[in-house]
């Protein structure tokens, strides 16, 4: 197995089955495509977003990667495994966290699930206190150990579940919103973790997540499927550029003014009060647009809000299918 194609996917496809009541006692049967036809590989120690809107086919693939869903149709190895087939060979070597599900013992206190799962993985023991040292400083849970699972925040259980999945060493982290829910400080911790945890121990990591500022923060490359196929694969900025998305500048000035006079191409879009919204190219940097108008105007606060996922793909869409039209001589109505 080459390192190149570490994971890798040739025509993948998940076809569901599903019965809709039509009637007292009728039913109708129709196939849903959830994954159609998808194909990508992922290098050993690349860390990659995987995104899309809801429904897009993201936790499908994920749960195939993982053998917990068999494939209708194609090819898919990770670390030159099959996952559908050896399952429990694979476990071994793979780690999942699900942001909307835990795999920690609801009513146990924190420290049992890892010592569950201490043996479970068989981990030896040197190994096992020398992951849950570092995975306890770095995720600050030392003074959560004692508590029972159910008693712990929303950021404190994700900071619990990525531990859990790390114990083993897996050499592939499955991450599914793995920030979700979690506020400014836990984003933050959860972050630079994961950017450790590549760096230092080369740890493969696909992220899906509708957080782009985690792509941005995180990974070099991203994925976007949408109707169960892929549709870039890339960096970051040329993803912006595919959707020519926009962030907005959200600034806050110590009285109400005019608009701001912004360098092009930023624009004012709204002014309520003494808040005014900018918005520019997602692909620009906003250290310029800043600049300017802390130097230029009674700046009191501002921040900037990172384009919504759905956004930028339905954006690629219209290009899309305005190129299309363009190609085939088509007139847009």
């Amino acid at each position: 197995m080459d390192g190149a194609d570490f994971i890798r996917l040739a025509g993948v496809e998940k076809v569901f089955d599903v019965r809709k009541r039509t009637g007292f006692l009728r039913r109708e049967r129709r196939e849903v495509r959830a994954v159609d036809g998808l194909s990508f590989t992922v290098a050993r120690g690349e860390m990659v977003g995987y995104i899309g809107p809801n429904g897009a086919g993201k936790s499908t693939t994920i749960k195939m990667l993982t053998g917990i869903l068999t494939p209708s149709g194609g090819t898919l190895r990770v670390a030159g495994i099959d996952p559908a087939r050896e399952r429990t060979r694979l476990a071994r070597r793979i780690g999942v966290v699900f942001g909307q599900r835990t795999t920690l013992w609801w009513d146990l206190p924190l420290i049992d699930s890892y010592r569950l799962a201490h043996r479970m993985y068989r981990i030896p023991d040197a190994r096992y206190r020398e992951n849950l040292d570092r995975c306890v400083e770095l995720l600050e849970l030392g003074a959560l150990l004692d508590v029972p699972v159910r008693q712990l925040s929303l950021g404190q259980r994700m900071r619990g579940d990525i531990a859990a999945a790390l114990l083993h060493d897996p050499e592939v982290l499955y991450l599914d919103e793995p920030t979700i829910g979690l506020d400014v400080v836990s984003k933050a911790k959860v972050r630079g973790f994961l950017r450790e945890l590549n760096t230092e121990r080369g740890t493969t990591v696909l992220l899906t997540t509708h957080d782009l500022t985690d792509i941005e923060q995180l990974c070099s490359r991203v994925m976007v499927i949408d109707h169960g196929r892929l549709m870039y694969d890339g960096p970051l900025a040329g993803l912006h550029e595919a959707g020519e998305s926009e962030r907005t500048l959200v600034v806050d000035l110590d009285q109400e003014l005019p608009p701001i006079e912004a360098p092009a191409p930023a624009r004012v879009v709204r002014v309520e009060g003494p808040r005014q919204w900018l918005s520019f190219p997602a692909s620009a940097s906003a250290a310029d647009l800043v600049a300017r108008i802390a130097a230029a105007y009674p700046l009191v606060d501002l921040s900037v809000r990172e384009p919504d996922i759905e956004t930028v793909i339905a954006r690629m869409y219209v290009e899309r299918a305005g190129r299309w039209g363009r190609e085939g001589g088509e007139v847009q109505a």
